[in-house]
């Protein structure tokens, strides 16, 4: 079956598969601007990765293809995702993350085709191809919207709040209470060790030089559940 043509203003497709057989030749076909907004890596990733797998990925060389990919914070989910993307921005790609919600998982290419992915069905899903220039223009200025409103990858890594466990929290709670290392070491129920540990671990996670500036810290993010600016 042929790729979409110019005269195939809207043409769906169901699965990754499909969209690689009829339209990975557009992906590999991009020269100017390669635009992908996602709510994670699982959208589009394994058609495209095939895609350019099968007919190789244009050199992201000054002057040359564009590549910027914008996502939520879903697509730092786990360690292995966030090193994912920062490989994915090491190789010359334009990576930043979205706080808000996306309006649409889309990529468009080159300012003349679109594809919006719909959500999936029974773990499959169907990819909408629009080649009518108007409606692309129309995709690529609401993504490009959220684009210019989103956080480079790697000031979004080194701002975010970290991800604190229960047990992190009541020591930094512990901490706002002005309780000595040893009462609350013994109230946490663990080792004066253990305790000293997690709060030195604490002030590196919240990257604070005393425990005076953790606890502001942890206001400041609302972890010590005092209903700081984090509500």
């Amino acid at each position: 079956m042929p790729s979409p043509t110019t005269n195939d203003h809207i043409v769906s497709l169901r699965g990754e598969r499909e969209l690689v057989r009829r339209a990975g030749g557009l992906f590999t076909g991009a020269r100017e601007e390669f635009l992908c907004a996602a709510a994670d890596l699982v959208t589009f990733s394994p058609g495209v990765n095939a895609a350019f797998a099968e007919g190789g990925r244009p050199p992201l060389v000054p002057g040359g293809l564009v590549m910027r990919k914008l996502y939520t914070p879903r697509a730092l989910a786990d360690h292995a995702s966030e090193q994912r993307l920062v490989r994915i921005a090491a190789s010359g790609a334009q990576v930043r993350i979205s706080a808000a919600p996306l309006a649409h998982e889309a990529i468009v290419i080159d300012r003349r085709v679109a594809i919006l992915a719909g959500a999936p069905v029974r773990g499959v899903r169907t990819f909408t191809v629009i080649q009518s220039p108007i409606a692309v223009e129309g995709v690529r200025a609401l993504v490009y919207a959220a684009w210019e409103t989103a956080t480079d990858l790697a000031e979004f890594r080194r701002t975010r709040p970290p991800a604190l466990d229960e047990e992190a929290r009541r020591v930094l709670r512990a901490l706002g209470a002005g309780q000595t290392d040893e009462v609350a070491a013994r109230e946490l129920g663990m080792s004066l060790r253990t305790f000293r540990r997690r709060v030195a671990e604490l002030m590196t996670a919240l990257g604070a030089t005393s425990r005076f500036q953790a606890g502001l810290r942890a206001r400041e993010l609302d972890f010590d559940g005092r209903g700081g600016a984090g509500n």
